[in-house]
């Protein structure tokens, strides 16, 4: 506000052209995730912002942005479909949740873990992002449970009666201040607060589509296609694959020139590209996968920094054993 100082909305949700296009978004999401990476304690992101990346994390934003707007992304481990998310739920300033499994974790948690965020998304009208994986699937009735909050919003069993007067209660003054003509009837305070839930409750689902899991579960719960915007994360193009090796390369000290680590990171995404062309022949022949993912990508570059690291102390061992080899020789022949 220009006349009091104060910030009316920290994030605001403005669907206009970037007049820089994409390299001015990709200086401004950097920003924000150097941003994240000082406030955040204990999860940093290394993302690398290649074009493709950039258009994921815009669709989720957008998604976080839009009422009742939850993603459903599709693809394989190590895409980068959680860290997109997070740095997307920073940038719409939601709250982000995701459980935590254990061996214990059971529906009782589950449902402990839902009705804090209900209260969060319903009393405070705070955006929520909800991020849930297939990893975390550890019964295939959580996944009812995904579907009914997509799909109306009302999860059987959560609330008791107790716990739900408690909550047409405290969202009394609530919905007086934002509809005052409606009457606060126990029906409209309970449909005012679901209403406020179901608006700022986004999930996000992380889901890989390597198997028959994904396709049986899309089957049984058609709340998670019906109730999400899909975004599929395909292979990542050699472009990209070339600008997340040039992240960790450039970055990296070798004993070479410029020109030959350009060549290596040109290598590197080439390289990639012709395993996953080879995991593809593979299966044709003999009908059996074999995946290749980004995660594996940068996997074969840590690898390969380590590898150069060790082998360059080597090196740099046995120089040292030599000259010191010449400077006795060197001594014994003045001597004489």
């Amino acid at each position: 506000d220009d006349d009091t100082g104060e910030v009316v909305d920290a994030h605001p949700s403005n669907y206009e052209a970037v007049p820089g296009g994409l390299p001015d978004i990709r200086a401004r999401v950097e920003a924000l995730q150097r941003k994240f990476n000082e406030e955040s304690k204990v999860l940093k992101l290394e993302l690398v912002l290649f074009t493709d990346a950039l258009m994921h994390l815009m669709r989720i934003s957008r998604l976080l942005a839009m009422a009742r707007g939850s993603a459903l992304l599709v693809g394989v481990g190590g895409s980068g479909k959680q860290s997109l998310s997070r740095l997307a739920a920073y940038i719409a300033g939601a709250y982000t949740f995701q459980i935590t499994i254990t061996k214990t974790y059971n529906q009782t948690n589950l449902f402990d873990d839902i009705k804090s965020l209900y209260k969060i998304a319903g009393f405070k009208g705070q955006p929520v992002c909800f991020i849930f994986t297939d990893a975390e699937v550890k019964d295939e009735g959580f996944l009812e449970y995904i579907n009914q909050i997509l799909m109306t919003g009302e999860v059987a069993g959560l609330l008791p009666k107790d716990e739900l007067d408690m909550i047409v209660n405290d969202i009394r003054p609530i919905m007086k201040h934002q509809a005052p003509g409606v009457p606060d009837t126990w029906e409209n305070l309970y449909g005012f607060f679901l209403n406020r839930v179901r608006d700022n409750l986004h999930l996000v689902l992380c889901f890989s589509p390597v198997g028959n899991k994904f396709s049986r579960r899309a089957q049984q719960f058609p709340g998670l296609i019906n109730g999400c915007t899909i975004d599929w994360f395909l292979p990542w193009p050699e472009e990209a694959l070339t600008s997340v090796s040039g992240k960790f390369i450039d970055e990296f000290t070798m004993a070479c020139s410029t020109e030959a680590k350009d060549a290596l990171k040109l290598m590197m995404g080439h390289v990639h590209v012709f395993v996953t062309a080879a995991c593809q022949e593979y299966f044709e022949k003999f009908r059996r996968h074999v995946y290749v993912t980004p995660k594996s990508y940068l996997s074969f570059i840590q690898g390969y920094k380590e590898l150069y690291s060790k082998k360059w102390a080597y090196t740099k061992e046995l120089a040292v054993s030599i000259e010191l080899g010449l400077q006795k020789m060197f001594e014994a022949l003045a001597s004489n």
